[in-house]
C-alpha cells in the first residue's frame, strides 16, 4: 500500500509517500519559520493561510520526484490533531478531497504517535515494548509504548512543555526564534559552573515535569545580572543559556531513567524537536552506556514535525481496516491516552 502524508498542524507543512513493502520513498517538508521569526511565535492565522499556498505545490514537488502520479496513492493520511486548529484544516481538507477524488480510504493520524513511532523509520528500530520520551514545542510526556495504539502516559508536564520554555528562555535573552537551537548555539559558548539552575521535580517521586519555575529562575538571573544600561553582556547570556540548558537536559533524563527503572523497560524512543539538541543525546547516549540499555533518536530532519511519521502511521492503520468518513473533523486537543489499539496482527 502507497500512502501520502500530509502534516499541517503547525508551522511546516510537510508531505511524504510511505510504501508498505518498500518503505519510505519521498518526503518534503516547507517550514514557517522565517515567517513567524519576527513575531517571537507561531501566529495561527498566517500559518494557516501560508499551509493553503504551499500545499499543492508541495504535493506536486513530492510526486516529480518520486517518478509517481496521483493515480499511484492507495490511501491518504493527514494529521487530525492535535495542533493549531486552522492549520489542521488545511491537511484535512486536502486529505478528503484527495482521498475522495482518487476512490481511495483516509485517515486522520494522531500527531503524537507520528512522533512516537518516527524511529521506526530507521534501519534500526526499537522492539515493542519501550519508554519513549516525547519532547516538543507543545509536548512533554513520558509514555510506556506497549504496542501501535497502546500507550500509557507515566507522566507530563504539568505547565509549559520543554520546547516552549527554550523558545521563552531565548525571548528574555534576546535570541532568535526558534529558541532551541539558538539557545542551544548560544550554551556553546556558556561558562560551565558559574550559574546553578533548579532540576524542577527532580527532587521528589513521580515523573512529571514542570518548566515554568526554571523559566522564571531564568528570567529573575538575566535581571540580577544585567548592567547599568539593563543589558545583557555577552559572556552572561552564553553562561545563562549553558545553565538553563543544562537544568532542563537533566532533567529530562532524570526522569527517563527513573521511567525505565520503574517499568523495567531497556529501550528508551527519544521523539520531538528538542530530541534533537545536542547535549540531551550526549547525555542519554551516557546514560544507555552506564545502564546497559538502547537509545533511539529519528535522524534530525524527523525529530521536528514531518510527513514522513503521518504516512507511517496511517499506512499501518490503514492496513489494519481503519478508515476515515467523508466529514472533514479535526481534534486541535486530542489525547493520544484516548487513541484505540488497530486490528490484530499488527506488527
Amino acid at each position: 500500500m502507497l500512502v501520502l502524508g500530509i502534516e499541517t498542524s503547525c508551522d511546516e507543512t510537510a508531505v511524504a509517500l510511505y510504501d508498505s513493502e518498500r518503505g519510505l520513498l519521498a518526503h518534503r517538508l516547507y517550514s514557517q519559520v522565517e515567517m513567524h521569526a519576527e513575531y517571537g511565535g507561531v501566529v495561527p492565522e498566517l500559518a494557516a493561510r501560508d499551509h493553503i499556498r504551499k500545499l499543492v505545490p508541495l504535493i506536486r514537488e513530492l510526486l516529480d520526484g518520486a517518478q509517481l502520479t496521483l493515480s499511484d496513492i492507495d490511501g491518504v493520511a493527514y494529521t487530525r490533531g492535535p495542533g493549531l486548529a486552522g492549520a489542521l484544516l488545511v491537511g484535512a481538507s486536502m486529505g478528503q478531497a484527495l482521498a475522495l477524488g482518487l476512490g481511495v480510504p483516509a485517515i486522520g493520524v494522531h500527531h503524537m504517535e507520528g512522533h512516537l513511532l518516527a524511529p521506526m523509520l530507521e534501519n534500526e528500530r526499537p522492539t515493542f515494548p519501550f519508554i519513549a520520551l516525547l519532547v516538543s514545542g507543545g509536548h512533554t510526556l513520558l509514555a510506556d509504548v506497549v504496542g501501535v495504539g497502546e500507550y500509557n502516559i507515566l507522566g507530563e508536564s504539568l505547565d509549559d512543555a520543554v520546547g516552549e520554555a527554550f523558545d521563552k528562555t531565548a525571548k528574555l535573552l534576546g535570541l532568535a526564534y526558534p529558541g532551541g537551537p539558538s539557545v542551544s548555539k548560544e550554551a556553546e559558548k556558556g561558562q560551565a559552573g558559574r550559574f546553578k539552575f533548579p532540576r524542577p521535580m527532580t527532587d521528589r517521586p513521580g515523573l512529571d515535569f514542570s518548566f515554568s519555575g526554571l523559566k522564571t529562575y531564568t528570567l529573575t538571573t538575566a535581571y540580577e545580572h544585567q548592567d547599568e544600561n539593563n543589558q545583557l553582556v555577552d559572556q552572561t547570556r552564553a553562561d545563562i543559556a549553558h545553565a538553563f540548558q543544562e537544568a532542563a537536559t537533566d532533567t529530562l533524563v532524570i526522569k527517563a531513567k527513573r521511567a525505565l527503572k520503574q517499568t523495567g523497560r531497556s529501550e528508551l524512543v527519544i521523539a520531538g524537536g528538542v530530541g534533537a539538541n545536542r547535549a540531551l543525546r550526549e547525555k542519554l547516549a551516557a546514560l544507555a552506556q552506564r545502564e546497559n540499555i538502547n537509545v533511539f533518536f529519528p535522524r534530525p530532519e524527523f525529530c521536528t514535525d514531518n510527513g514522513a511519521m503521518i504516512a507511517y502511521v496511517g499506512c499501518l492503520r490503514l492496513l489494519a481496516g481503519e478508515s476515515e468518513g467523508i466529514a472533514v473533523a479535526v481534534r486541535p486537543r486530542w489525547k493520544i491516552s484516548e487513541l484505540e489499539i488497530p486490528g490484530a496482527g499488527l506488527t
